[in-house]
């Protein structure tokens, strides 16, 4: 079984794939590790990495190609990427949605920072993925049609997160 979570960054994609792969016992792969990994490799910060990339089309390419090969290689796997679900062939397709503010809140704990430095961060990476996304590969972020199950994580805690994955998994 394959299944691809993405969501905006703050919303919750690691931590749901991060449960599920547990509770399902299956591995799960993360666009934005090896986003942040490449990033780490030209010695830049997340932010910097995002506004070179905008400049350079082989960089999401090379996220995809990857994270495709990995699908490939795997009967079962959990994907979590933004466009995770445009290259991959998964039997549930999940997008997490959450409040700007809660993501912020959330961002700004996990990377130690204030909340309106990772607004300003949040808004400024967002508008350039946006752009690439579209620019590369016609994909509107924004436009939800490709995907299965679409969940507000402020509404829920992880763990019931899970359980509303897991029950729709029974139902396809």
């Amino acid at each position: 079984m394959i299944i691809t979570i993405g969501g905006l960054a703050g919303t919750g994609t690691t931590t749901a794939a991060e449960i599920l792969s547990k509770k399902l016992d299956i591995p799960y792969i993360s666009a934005g590790s090896i986003f942040r990994e490449m990033a780490k490799e030209k010695g830049m910060s997340v932010l910097e990495f995002s506004e070179f990339a905008e400049g350079n089309d082989d960089i999401d390419k090379e996220i995809d190609k990857r994270q495709a090969e990995l699908a490939k290689s795997s009967k079962n796997l959990i994907i979590e990427g933004r466009l995770s679900a445009y290259f991959i062939d998964a039997d549930l397709k999940v997008w997490l949605i959450t409040p700007f503010d809660i993501r912020s809140e959330r961002i700004s704990v996990r990377e130690s920072k204030t909340v309106d430095v990772a607004k300003e961060e949040i808004i400024i990476r967002e508008k350039s993925e946006a752009l690439r996304y579209l620019d590369i590969h016609n994909i509107n972020i924004h436009n939800m049609d490709i995907y299965d199950l679409i969940i507000n994580t402020d509404s829920f805690n992880p763990e019931s997160l899970s359980e509303i994955i897991l029950t729709t998994l029974k139902v396809i």
